[in-house]
């Protein structure tokens, strides 16, 4: 455990805390870092906030999330804003989907269609049309869930740096809801027999970037969130969350420095004192690292000072696969094509096979997302903005994107056409693509792996890079690398984590409720 990084912050000048990326947990952390009266500076390598949770404007028109393109569980960050005195309901306008998405399922005799919705009695009659059988098991399913994830709080909502961190009485409770011997498929047969209506409630597993077949049966809980808390779209884009966090860094006095790339993490022994970059020396009592872990450590640590995640363990661990990415802007409307759609390939096992082996599929599974059918500022007047997430192998298979970039827009757009956009390749105004290559390349994506370190059991608890970043002191991590894990609500989560852990370290108070003391609560103790 680290020693303290210095006497009680009430007997010495205010702290200095670096953030090394200003996406959704470096911005978090930033937040309430600032509220507790430190001085924080945030260094991103780009010209806007939001790494990957951004949004993109085109000179056509269009607008499109680079990333994550919907909001959920929104209670994190609603109480991060809180302890920020701020109000996330006023920064940002969220619209509560319903249908929430679209489940097609590719079939003998065509597709069965699904349009998950958060009314049980209509989600009942939805599953009733596919698998009368199955529609006892939704209750069931919702109660317990319910259960699993209070249960399991705590040990979302808590540093564990060592198994020594496992023995509290929450946590054990917690530990026996895991269940490690199940997947989440197994874990659902208890719900539903129907094959279909398992994927209907386990898709969500693609959130981590893992097949449901190998997921932890923990992950169940991904889909009761957006039944119970609901699935949301931020007008104008779910950018617009990552710019509403930017702003009340900025009102509470954080520091952004723009396209600018650090070298490397400064140490004296195993104290980060600061960090390297554009050739000058950024002092600071703390450094936090949101950027990628896979791409960032190797670079930006010497290898002495990380004995627990060397670069032979960074290179051997498990990652996420990678996504292909299509982004469409489209000459007129798309009235076939529902807010968020899901397409189950026939072959949707196989299909995940193959990414397994590192084999492209012939006829995969996709997403796509039509936002203009919620939001008329996401394209001009009689537009369309499409974006397209293909699940793919990451790039420790060695595939050659630059060859197989041409066949497989192909298929992809054949994909698209048959859910209901004709004639696509004549109505494109405007086309992104983004390779697994191209997160590497263009986003420092570690192996191209767009959901990070992958989810079993071996990389999860304290088997993942800590919070408090193992073998150092005054280094944290926040992101998808550490625990809790990947996407948007556990992220900001894990913000939380790291910066109660570093609020600590400097001496700062930590309410019980497990947020930071704003500033002026500081002052008065």
């Amino acid at each position: 455990m680290n020693a303290p990084l210095a006497a009680p912050y009430t007997n010495r000048p205010r702290a200095k805390v670096a953030i090394i990326g200003a996406g959704p947990g470096g911005l978090a952390t930033a937040m309430q870092l600032a509220a507790a009266g430190v001085q924080v500076c945030v260094f991103e390598k780009d010209s806007v906030v939001g790494g990957r949770t951004r949004t993109m404007a085109t000179a056509e028109g269009y607008r499109f999330d680079l990333g994550p393109t919907f909001f959920l569980y929104p209670r994190i960050l609603q109480e991060i804003f809180a302890s920020c005195g701020a109000n996330l309901e006023d920064e940002i306008d969220m619209i509560r989907l319903d249908p929430q998405y679209r489940l097609i399922f590719e079939g003998e005799g065509g597709p069965a269609i699904l349009d998950a919705t958060p009314d049980m009695a209509r989600m009942a009659e939805q599953i009733r049309a596919i698998a009368p059988a199955d529609v006892a098991g939704l209750e069931r399913f919702m109660s317990e869930n319910r259960v699993k994830l209070e249960a399991f709080r705590p040990i979302l909502e808590n540093p564990i740096l060592s198994p020594a961190d496992l023995l509290s009485i929450p946590m054990l409770k917690g530990l026996m809801r895991l269940r490690p011997h199940l997947s989440v498929d197994q874990d659902l047969r208890k719900y539903f027999a129907d094959p279909r209506i398992r994927l209907a409630f386990s898709f969500q597993t693609k959130y981590l970037g893992m097949s449901p077949f190998k997921c932890p049966a923990l992950f169940t809980i991904l889909s009761f969130l957006e039944y119970e808390h609901g699935v949301f779209h931020v007008r104008g884009g779910l950018g617009g969350v990552s710019e509403a966090m930017a702003r009340v860094a900025q009102r509470l006095g954080v520091e952004f420095r723009f396209n600018t790339t650090v070298d490397r993490i400064a140490f004296a022994g195993k104290r980060a004192i600061g960090l390297e970059a554009g050739g000058q020396h950024i002092a600071a009592d703390a450094v936090v690292m949101n950027a990628d872990f896979a791409h960032a450590m190797p670079k930006l640590v010497p290898p002495g000072l990380r004995k627990t995640w060397s670069d032979k363990k960074i290179d051997k661990a498990n990652y996420s696969c990678s996504t292909f990415m299509l982004y469409l802007g489209i000459e007129g409307e798309c009235p076939a094509i529902q807010h968020h759609n899901v397409l189950l390939s026939r072959e949707y096992m196989e299909n995940i096979a193959q990414i397994e082996r590192g084999v492209i599929p012939a006829v995969p599974s996709l997403y796509l997302h039509n936002p203009s059918a919620t939001d008329d500022t996401m394209a001009p007047p009689g537009h369309t903005a499409l974006y397209l997430l293909v699940p793919v192998p990451n790039l420790r298979f060695g595939t050659d994107w630059q060859k197989e970039l041409a066949p497989f827009r192909e298929i992809a757009l054949d994909r698209i056409q048959a859910l209901g956009v004709p004639n696509i390749r004549e109505r494109i105004r405007y086309e992104k693509i983004v390779t697994p290559q191209a997160w590497l390349d263009d986003y420092a994506v570690g192996y191209g792996a767009t959901f990070n370190l992958s989810h079993e059991i071996g990389q999860m608890l304290h088997w993942r890079p800590g919070n408090r970043f193992q073998n150092t002191q005054g280094l944290y991590l926040v992101g998808g690398g550490t625990h809790p894990g990947s996407g948007l609500p556990v992220i900001y989560e894990g913000a939380r984590i790291t910066t109660r852990l570093l609020q600590a370290d400097l001496g700062l108070p930590v309410s019980e409720r497990g947020g930071v003391l704003p500033a002026y609560a500081v002052a008065a103790q």
